[in-house]
Formats: structure tokens, sequence, C-alpha cells
């Protein structure tokens, strides 16, 4: 199968969208299919594209206004001579917003199926940056997600906001983790000295440092007696954050078997962002042997197992984070039971697993265009 993958980012970039895309080319290469990837360019794009499982074309881009980290394609004419000489058979759009919808639009007037893969919560966003434009980020989701073939949701809660919002032929597609990078073997005790010298239970955060995680929520974490709130990777948000989290320590941006050395080695990891449609580094702290604390909304709802793998907690609630990281760093024994179980939940969580579904979704869209056709 002849795939082109349209996606708003891709490596370097160290985000879900990037990393989703990229495990969804490297599996399509392991199952014998011919993916192409479309992405913005990046100045960093060259040495990560040389490493890349499959042809890579950049599409010239500029940086968000006051977030540089997130790139915006500019209009060209390379996403529509891509996907027609590549002889797509399928169009992958990979979190469609402004890339992605130029890539709709070619494989409508080429008359190749499209696979919309939803990622992100533009209205939560729109809500987070403009106090506004909730309704408006609903209209343009609707209208792109329409016209695709299918629409692939990350988690039962994104899959009933697409449909409570007139989205059309939504279908469930979770994400995978790799249990053999992250896995409780990792945990280092020397970084764990140098972290909390004084033996604090470890409290961590990874992902982005952006508004709309609301990382400010640990601020509680950070004023309890015997625990070190550890943050972990970057972006507009840092030097307020430092502000606002009085003894944290930033260790800025980690990846691979640094990342996971990393996760292994906290006691409790807090996730605080209301907006996530799946949130993989809850995941990958389940798949380290760490209990999660995560709000009770969007994907975690799928993810944590509230007091079995960790705590679902109200969502922008600082008091309710505090009250369950102090809950989990008084009970070393609750902390083991809910990161054993939560490593058992997702040890089957692969990206092959994941990534034949995939497949199995392509060859049902291509199935129904036969049929249609006949």
């Amino acid at each position: 199968m002849r795939v082109v993958i349209v996606t708003e980012s891709f490596p370097p970039d160290v985000n879900g969208v990037a990393h989703c895309a990229l495990q969804t080319a490297r599996h399509l290469v392991a199952r014998g299919h011919a993916p192409l990837v479309v992405a913005p360019a990046t100045s960093a794009a060259n040495d990560a594209d040389a490493s890349a499982p499959c042809p890579v074309v950049r599409v010239p881009s500029l940086p968000l206004p006051g977030y540089p980290q997130v790139r915006v394609a500019l209009p060209s004419r390379r996403v529509a001579a891509a996907i027609t000489a590549h002889r797509a058979q399928i169009v992958h759009l990979a979190s469609p917003f402004v890339l992605g919808v130029r890539g709709m639009a070619a494989a409508a007037r080429l008359g190749i199926p499209a696979v919309a893969v939803y990622q992100t919560d533009l209205a939560g966003y729109a809500r987070t940056y403009i106090s506004a434009g909730e309704s408006t980020a609903w209209r343009r989701i609707r209208s792109v997600h329409a016209a695709a073939d299918v629409t692939l949701a990350p988690s039962s809660a994104a899959l009933q906001d697409l449909e409570a919002h007139g989205v059309p032929r939504v279908r469930l597609w979770p994400r995978g983790v790799d249990a053999v990078r992250f896995r409780p073997e990792h945990r280092d005790e020397a970084l764990r000295r140098e972290l909390a010298p004084n033996g604090e239970v470890i409290v961590g955060y990874v992902g982005r440092l952006a508004p709309e995680k609301h990382i400010e929520l640990l601020a509680g974490a950070c004023r309890l007696n015997g625990v070190k709130v550890v943050v972990v990777g970057d972006g507009p948000s840092r030097s307020g954050l430092e502000e606002t989290l009085p003894g944290a320590t930033f260790l800025g941006r980690r990846t691979g078997d640094d990342l996971a050395r990393i996760f292994a080695s906290l006691d409790v990891f807090v996730h605080t962002g209301p907006f996530e449609t799946f949130c993989q580094t809850v995941q990958e702290a389940m798949a380290s042997g760490v209990p999660v604390v995560a709000p009770a909304v969007g994907g975690p709802l799928d993810l944590v197992a509230h007091e079995r793998t960790g705590f679902l907690v109200p969502p922008r609630d600082e008091n309710a984070v505090r009250d369950a990281v102090a809950a989990l760093a008084a009970d070393p024994a609750l902390r083991a039971a809910y990161g054993a179980a939560g490593r058992a939940m997702v040890e089957g969580r692969t990206w092959e697993a994941v990534g034949d579904q995939l497949i199995g979704h392509y060859d049902q869209v291509l199935a129904d265009r036969t049929v249609v056709a006949a």
C-alpha cells in the first residue's frame, strides 16, 4: 500500500503528533508498505530526515508567533505534487489544521481516499490562547474532518466530542507505547540521589511547557514536605513556571533512553493539562511502573484506572492535585501497587498492535471506496 502521511509536525519536533506520525511511518515500512511523509520544514530537519524510516518532503513554514517551537506551513504546491508523485493509494492526515487541509483538498481533487487522525483539542487551545473562538475552532474541525473518508479519534472522550459536534464517520484508534524502552528496570538510584539528595519523593511532569498544560497546578505539590517536583520539557511557559513552582527542578527537553531513565526514576507522575485527546506521557509513565495523577477529563479517562493505577482528579484543581500527590507520597506500598498495575495494563499496547489496527482502517476505507465505485 502506498501511503502519504501529511502531518503538521514531525521529528525533530517533540510532541504527540510528531511521535505518532513517526511510529506510523515505521510500522508501515515494517509491514512492507510504502509511506511518504509531508511535513513543515524546520532548521534542524535535515539530520532528522536522514534517519527517518521513509522519504520526507518538507514544505516551507514559519514559526508560530510567541511559540517558535511550533511551525506553520506556508501555501505550497509540494503537497499535491508529493501525493501525485508517490502514486498514493491513501492519504493519512495527522492532526489536520493547516498543512492537513491542503492535503485533504489535494486528495479530494485526485480522488484518493483520506483518513484524518484527530489529535489536538483545537477548541481547548482557542479558549486558552484567545479566550474565545471555540465555536470557530469546532467549525474548522468539522469542515476538515467531514471531508475525510473516516476520522480516527484517540480516546472515547475525543470520539464523543467529535460526534457531539457533528463530525461523521468517527472510529476509535488509540496510541501505542514502547514498553521495552519505558520500563521499571531503568530506575536509576544515582539519578534519584542527584534529583532528591535528601531522599524526597520525586514527583514529575513530562511534556511541553505551555499555557494549555496548566503546569502551575503543581504549585501545591511543591509545598509538600518531603516532596521534590521535577519538570521535564521546554516551551514558552518555562520562565514563568520557574517562578511559580518554588523548589522545582527543571531538566529541559529530554528524549530517548535518557527520558526513559527519568520516567522510571520518578515516584509519582502528574499530568495537569485538561485538553488532552489522549496523553501519551501517561502511558509512558505507566509502562515505567509509576503511579499517575491526571485530570478526570479527555484522554486520561481511558488510561488511568482510578484507585488502581493512580488517581483521576477534577481538572484545574490545584488542591486536588496536591492531595493526590500527598496520598501517594505518604504510602510507598500504594505507589508500588499502582505502578505495577499500570505496567501490567499497558504492556500489550504496542505500536505494532495499534499500527495493525490502523492498517485495518485503511483497508476498510479502500474496500468502501471500491463498493461505491462498483
